[in-house]
């Protein structure tokens, strides 16, 4: 829209200043021209008041005072999407056991061993002792199948992804790290 200066009606001659005001009236009367074609955009449903409002694709869906995806959501429900979204399941819920490793596995074996990591289905513990080290060795079938077994209880709270399974190797260390 392009609006025109309207002539204030003083014949342009320049006389008494009127060409000044025909340049005041050019401006007042394009600020009104403006002002009215946004006054219309916005009774037509244009941007809205502030300009800045996102127009709705879908004209059906109103929000409301109900729950939306759009509302801010509890850490307690965002994080195990999160954790799914991102395949993360098995090494949280790996982290998870290795957080309860003396309830696992026993206080007098977490009093000398230590999980370290869990990287591609190995979980590395760490010993005090080369006897320990040689005594989780022979243990290591045991332990596998334990963890394993607490893993597959606990996949009710990683999503529901089966999690049974997912240590398949126990790499025991001595205190050298070797």
């Amino acid at each position: 829209m392009n609006p025109q200066p309207v002539d204030s009606g003083s014949g342009g001659d320049g006389a008494d200043g009127a060409e000044g005001a025909d340049a005041k009236g050019s401006g007042i009367d394009l600020a009104r021209a403006a002002f009215a074609a946004a006054r219309s955009r916005s009774k037509d449903g244009g941007a809205g008041w502030n300009g800045n409002r996102r127009r709705n694709n879908n004209p059906g869906q109103r929000s409301g005072s109900g729950p939306d995806e759009r509302d801010p959501q509890l850490l307690s429900s965002a994080i195990p999407r999160l954790i799914e979204d991102r395949g993360w399941s098995v090494p949280a819920a790996v982290g998870g056991v290795m957080g309860r490793w003396g309830e696992i596995v026993g206080s007098h074996i977490a009093a000398h061993c230590t999980p370290v990591e869990f990287n591609d289905g190995i979980l590395t513990v760490r010993t005090d002792s080369a006897a320990w080290a040689t005594e989780l060795r022979m243990l290591a079938p045991q332990l596998l199948a334990k963890l394993n077994a607490e893993l597959g209880t606990s996949r009710a709270a990683h999503g529901g992804r089966d999690t049974a399974g997912a240590i398949s190797t126990l790499k025991v260390v001595g205190p050298g790290g070797r």
